[in-house]
């Protein structure tokens, strides 16, 4: 199983005030926007992210992170396995990627995804 992006989720009810300060001044490109979720990044395709959500996608509450993997079908069992209680999916949503929620073991929501292709 390999760990291709980590994301920071910030939680706010004006994503779209992230543009000034983390475009503007630090030079982040704006790399997605769907109104709900504005993402930043150093460069387009880039792992070094931060998101600003008013939700998390599909009424879900903003994840503390969200991480995509390459297998989020075999993480999702072992996952299951390890007696890891899911609280969202596995649902393929409409802005492309297949994902699920769990907490870790500090209580901190996590979005674990791929892109679907």
């Amino acid at each position: 199983m390999s760990v291709k992006r980590i994301v920071a989720n910030i939680a706010t009810e004006t994503p779209g005030d992230a543009e000034a300060f983390y475009g503007d001044l630090l030079g982040l490109v704006k790399v997605m926007d769907q109104g709900w979720i504005s993402t930043f990044a150093t460069a387009p395709g880039s792992p070094q992210q931060v998101s600003f959500a008013s939700e998390g996608g599909s009424g879900t509450p903003v994840p503390d992170l969200s991480i995509e993997v390459e297998d989020l079908g075999g993480l999702h069992r072992r996952m299951v396995e390890a007696g890891v209680r899911i609280e969202y999916g596995p649902v393929t949503e409409p802005w492309g990627v297949r994902r699920f929620f769990v907490r870790d073991p500090f209580g901190r929501l996590l979005n674990i995804l791929s892109h679907v292709e």
